[in-house]
């Protein structure tokens, strides 16, 4: 990953290491989040999001959401719809995570602190990757064609 352009990333409704928004979680509406990305790279073709529990007893980075080829622009749309092709995203791709084709938010055991991870990824080309492929396939993939990427971390309990 080599750039002269360090991406800024906002979560509309969540400070970095905050609290979910509660609409963003399982518990609520369980809608993705609003993206704003600023000093994206001119050489910016698509951007992918993952969203990660970081404290999952039982998974490492037990991955939530995984998307790409979403048109590289600096607003990326919350409340994405659910489904393999997303038609409002020039068909972005949505792979399989916690079991399905959309964004499930974070939902830790009652009582439990959970911390949870999205990682945006701008790349220099679209991904030609089944809709089936999980997050360790899109990183496969995407490894050589990352030109910036930023995270923003969120708490729920």
């Amino acid at each position: 990953m080599t750039t002269d352009y360090e991406l800024q990333i906002k979560c509309v409704g969540l400070e970095n290491n905050g609290m979910f928004p509660i609409e963003y979680t399982g518990r609520g509406k369980d809608v993705s989040p609003e993206f704003i990305l600023m000093n994206l790279s001119p050489a910016a073709k698509t951007v992918a999001i993952t969203l990660e529990d970081m404290k999952h007893p039982l998974f490492k980075n037990f991955t939530h959401w995984v998307i790409w080829n979403i048109p590289a622009t600096p607003e990326i749309i919350g409340a994405i719809p659910d489904g393999k092709n997303v038609k409002t995203l020039n068909n972005a791709v949505q792979g399989i995570a916690y079991g399905w084709h959309k964004y499930a938010g974070p939902k830790p055991p009652k009582g439990k602190r959970h911390q949870y991870r999205f990682t945006v990824y701008v790349l220099d080309s679209p991904l030609s990757l089944s809709p089936g492929s999980t997050k360790n396939k899109f990183m496969k993939a995407a490894k050589k064609h990352i030109i910036q990427q930023g995270t923003i971390m969120g708490l729920f309990e």
